[in-house]
């Protein structure tokens, strides 16, 4: 009888909150949210797909954004996230992790983000090559506390389900 290796399961966590601030294009979760201001970064400042790739690398004990995409590299100027989230989404395969899901929550005063859930879930579902139900996303107010309840900043927080893939050898 030929034994199997035990599953491997790794969680992670990644949060990360940009000022919004006026001449900026408010990028959330992958796609363009209609509103006056935009969040403040070195690259789109998609602090959703930020605290996701955070995540990811955590969980597969791999640093942090910042290590992978340094603020002060000129390349990274404006990046889009979605390319940042993809080339994380590579190093994990290369690693043989799979994204089993993303549990990810976005605090924002404004602007009211219901309507612009399920296209934020689609396309990270998109992104990460999983199914759509293995993402959420979930928008909370600050209540008016701090600079995100005072509208002036925006932040996530995101948890991811890593699983070992195994290659069978003969």
């Amino acid at each position: 009888m030929i034994e199997r290796p035990k599953p491997q399961y790794r969680t992670g966590i990644g949060t990360d909150i940009h000022e919004l601030v006026e001449g900026r294009k408010l990028m959330l979760g992958g796609i363009q949210v209609p509103y006056n201001r935009g969040l403040l970064g070195h690259s789109d400042g998609d602090v959703a797909l930020h605290a996701i790739i955070d995540a990811l690398l955590g969980a597969a004990g791999m640093g942090d954004i910042g290590e992978l995409f340094p603020d002060n590299d000129p390349q990274y100027e404006d990046a889009d996230s979605k390319g940042l989230l993809l080339t994380v989404k590579e190093k994990l395969e290369e690693k043989d992790w799979e994204i089993a899901n993303v549990d990810l929550i976005i605090h924002a005063e404004m602007p009211k983000l219901s309507q612009y859930k399920g296209q934020m879930k689609r396309c990270i579902a998109e992104l990460l090559g999983i199914d759509f139900n293995n993402v959420n996303v979930k928008a909370k107010t600050n209540e008016g506390f701090g600079d995100i309840g005072a509208g002036d900043a925006i932040a996530a927080t995101a948890i991811t389900l890593l699983m070992k893939k195994y290659r069978r050898t003969l």
